[in-house]
């Protein structure tokens, strides 16, 4: 069995690149063999993407985080549009808005993804959306601006009635480690009212732990699989079965080979 973290902030898990490439490989000793790469700057994405660059399985997102909106970093639009140019560059983000911690102002939050949004149609790249407390928003503009691509739910948070409206969109639905938790029930209730087809799993590392690995203080690729047995035991599917689908779903959107 394979698995794909389609979302892992490896730059936050670890600052020391030895460790980053022991995070890695510990990942594919446990069956997760492509991993893609989250940064919420453009800075950390030069470490980090520096670091990766040459290992097997590994892709990258590049994009501005709504928590950096007051400081996206100098010619933060053609920085994106060069880094999209590097080998295993497949995503813009992440992306989106973030109302929780009102980082600068939802003006500028909109301004930000809304540009992001863009690049991800100019470049015919999927995007990787954030949303906190922002789903109207993140919705409507999904609704105008979504790239030809498709977009990327990641950490699902909302209820099944928000994601049934989105299925009218090219949209996937990633889910974390928090899918594992017993009051998560708007994730369970979501997961067995969409199509198979739609869903992704991520680590989120080094948040959202999965329940069977509580005992670990950050969360790591190499938990994946656990948010998967969860999941297919929900679905009441044989998990070998479902990790070839979340494979395919995970290529499809991403646009890589199988």
């Amino acid at each position: 069995m394979q698995f794909f973290d389609t979302h892992a902030h490896i730059g936050l898990t670890y600052d020391d690149p030895i460790e980053q490439l022991r995070v890695i490989q510990k990942a594919k000793n446990a069956g997760v063999t492509r991993i893609v790469s989250i940064n919420n700057s453009l800075h950390d994405f030069d470490i980090v993407y520096n670091n990766l660059k040459s290992l097997s399985g590994i892709y990258h997102a590049v994009g501005v985080a709504p928590s950096e909106v007051t400081n996206p970093g100098k010619d933060w639009i053609a920085k994106i549009e060069n880094s999209l140019q590097l080998p295993n560059v497949i995503a813009v983000g992440e992306t989106g808005l973030d109302y929780y911690k009102q980082f600068g102002d939802k003006h500028s939050q909109i301004e930000l993804f809304i540009t992001q949004l863009e690049l991800a149609q100019k470049h015919n790249v999927p995007v990787i959306i954030h949303n906190r407390d922002a789903g109207k928003d993140v919705f409507d503009i999904l609704s105008e601006k979504i790239p030809d691509s498709g977009a990327i739910l990641h950490c699902y948070s909302e209820n099944a009635e928000y994601a049934k409206k989105c299925l009218d969109m090219n949209i996937y639905f990633s889910f974390a480690g928090n899918l594992t938790y017993r009051n998560a029930r708007n994730l369970h209730e979501t997961v067995l009212n969409i199509p198979l087809e739609k869903i992704l799993i991520e680590t989120e590392s080094p948040f959202m732990i999965p329940a069977q690995n509580r005992t670990h203080k950050r969360c790591m690729p190499e938990f994946l699989p656990s948010t998967a047995k969860f999941l297919a035991e929900m679905l009441e599917m044989d998990l070998e079965e479902l990790s070839i689908q979340l494979w395919k779903n995970s290529c499809k959107i991403f646009k890589l080979p199988e």
